[in-house]
């Protein structure tokens, strides 16, 4: 069973939008954080966006104004809308949770989803 199920992405031309989610299973347990990283054709992993259970948000410096990280804790799902979006945003996006252990946190990965960003 996936821990992390994430739907959405696509092909979309520059300047549209796209909405990714990420329904994680409730056997993962405590959530601390859930976020999304992207992984560029020829480059590095990079953050999005994270969400803390608190509803506090960080982005990436490329993303920000353009996309938004929300979260429903009843559903266990996180959400990135991405507005605008660029070909450079082109990318894999990954969803990731990072769950309450000790003596350490435990870091789970989504399958990952294609967003193409071309005309």
């Amino acid at each position: 069973q996936e821990q992390l199920v994430e739907s959405g992405g696509g092909l979309v031309q520059p300047g549209g939008s796209l909405r990714l989610s990420c329904a994680a299973s409730r056997s993962i347990g405590s959530i601390n954080a859930m976020g999304w990283y992207r992984h560029p054709p020829g480059d590095q992993r990079e953050l999005v966006a994270t969400i803390w259970s608190d509803g506090s948000t960080n982005y990436g410096h490329d993303v920000k104004g353009r996309f938004t990280i929300s979260r429903d804790n009843a559903k266990n799902t996180v959400y990135l809308q991405m507005n605008n979006l660029k070909p450079e945003d082109t990318a894999v996006y990954y969803c990731n949770a990072e769950v309450l252990w000790f003596p350490k946190n435990l870091e789970v990965w989504g399958q990952g989803k294609l967003v193409t960003v071309s005309s």
